[in-house]
């Protein structure tokens, strides 16, 4: 993963964004953002995990299985050592690392990495 200040410093096209502020996010929870990305804006679902040793990740917020924009409103779990969110419709396990899901081995969500500066919580995109 770039660090947030070195990609911040140089100029191309691909870079990180304020997406919003650490007060603004829910610990052990998600939340849904909207993101404008070169493919057209998307609804991103970040999750905030204090205490582990990566504490956020940013995933589609469209479930691809259901249609609907939920995944914010998931339940965060742990299988197999690794994060994962239950989509909250028909609770298929998305790994928050890479967005696979887990039963449906053709499923795979976007993922972004996401970061803190101070405050503030920075997407790269």
């Amino acid at each position: 993963m770039n660090s947030p200040t070195a990609a911040m410093a140089t100029s191309s096209a691909s870079c990180w964004h304020l997406l919003c502020e650490r007060h603004d996010l829910i610990p052990f929870s998600g939340v849904a953002a909207w993101l404008e990305t070169s493919e057209g804006p998307a609804q991103v679902a970040i999750f905030y995990l204090p205490g582990r040793k990566q504490e956020l990740y940013a995933i589609d917020n469209h479930d691809p299985l259901s249609g609907a924009n939920v995944m914010a409103r998931g339940i965060i779990g742990d299988l197999d050592g690794q994060p994962v969110i239950a989509s909250p419709l028909y609770k298929q396990h998305y790994r928050l690392e890479d967005g696979q899901c887990l039963e449906e081995v053709a499923i795979k969500v976007r993922t972004w990495n996401v970061a803190f500066d101070g405050g503030s919580v920075l997407i790269y995109k």
